[in-house]
């Protein structure tokens, strides 16, 4: 039996025998942009975001809303306030975009149960501005950004003009100073998905003008990892327990764990894909309505991923970082 105040730092060791070794140790710059709300594997993916900031793996250059829902921003700053990055900046759509809010109520539970400041979206930062500045500030081809929600953001991103923040365009600023996207978004060959139906015209935009990589974990693979279920059968206090804590209980299909779409963006954008994912070239073709096709090209710009380990390897991986609880409590 390990005595309670140990379980933390079990834990910590767990993760850290299970990370690959890395040929460098420079983090990963990442911005993460989440559409939080309708799911809460996005609280997952930022859970384990930080896990892999507190071992040196990643640095959370900013959270973003994609989501006009109004509690996207809050649970986002809960979020990074609990894991003692309070200062981390938050942006959130200014203009338009989807507004899809909480059904299952763990985001209210969040922002009344943790400390945080924004009490809106409204109180957040101007994506597309946040956005111009990080990038304006960050060494060229330096930047990771991972989307696990709508494209809104990154289309504005695209559409923006030179200002005071930097002489160049969207898409200039993006090709000089962004290393890839990692998107949990589309299905594969071809399908609907969610992140990418919602918000379709900026998908369709985003898809077909963006000048980096693109890596895609498709809804065919998160739907096959199923994590949560150790989660909240351990006595954690963090947001991620809270939150599956309340919702795994509410849907029938949740019974063996969540699907863990979002948490795959991150493990690919931190670990690279090779760490447990194949990937197939090629590029992604959003249609207008929503629905995407693929079209095989081994010098495509865009890959989506396959699995290499199995979806039960995956969960094991996956699990272990999102019961990190408070670590590092400074």
């Amino acid at each position: 039996m390990i005595p309670k105040f140990l379980v933390p730092v079990v834990i910590l060791l767990l993760i850290s025998c299970h990370l690959p070794k890395s040929s460098s140790n420079i983090p990963v710059k990442i911005i993460f942009d989440s559409d939080m709300g309708p799911d809460y594997d996005d609280v997952g993916a930022l859970t384990m975001l930080h896990a892999f900031a507190d071992s040196g793996k990643a640095e959370i250059l900013a959270t973003m809303a994609s989501n006009n829902y109004a509690l996207v921003a809050p649970c986002l700053n809960v979020i990074n306030t609990y894991y003692g990055r309070a200062d981390i900046p938050v942006g959130s759509p200014k203009t338009h975009g989807v507004n899809i809010g909480c059904s299952q109520h763990w985001t209210d539970s969040l922002v009344v149960s943790f400390p945080h400041k924004l009490k809106s979206n409204s109180d957040a930062q101007d994506a597309v501005l946040l956005y111009r500045k990080i990038l304006t500030l960050q060494p060229d081809t330096s930047l990771t950004i991972v989307t696990v929600g709508f494209l809104t953001n990154l289309n504005d991103l695209l559409k923006s003009q030179p200002d005071m923040i930097s002489p160049l365009n969207g898409k200039d600023l993006v090709r000089t100073k962004v290393k890839k996207l990692v998107s949990m978004a589309g299905k594969f060959p071809e399908g609907w998905e969610f992140n990418v139906k919602e918000d379709s015209t900026s998908s369709k935009y985003v898809f077909d003008n963006w000048p980096t990589q693109i890596i895609l974990s498709g809804f065919e693979i998160g739907e096959k990892i199923f994590t949560g279920k150790k989660l909240i059968s351990n006595n954690l206090k963090s947001p991620a327990h809270m939150a599956f804590r309340i919702a795994i209980p509410l849907a029938p299909e949740d019974k063996n764990g969540r699907m863990s779409w979002d948490e795959t963006a991150v493990l690919t954008a931190v670990n690279g894909a090779s760490c447990g994912f194949g990937e197939v070239p090629g590029k992604m073709i959003a249609e207008p309505s929503g629905y995407n096709r693929w079209n095989n090209d081994k010098q495509g710009p865009h890959t989506y991923l396959t699995f290499k380990k199995s979806p039960e390897e995956l969960s094991g991986i996956i699990e272990k970082y999102i019961m990190v609880d408070v670590v590092i409590k400074k």
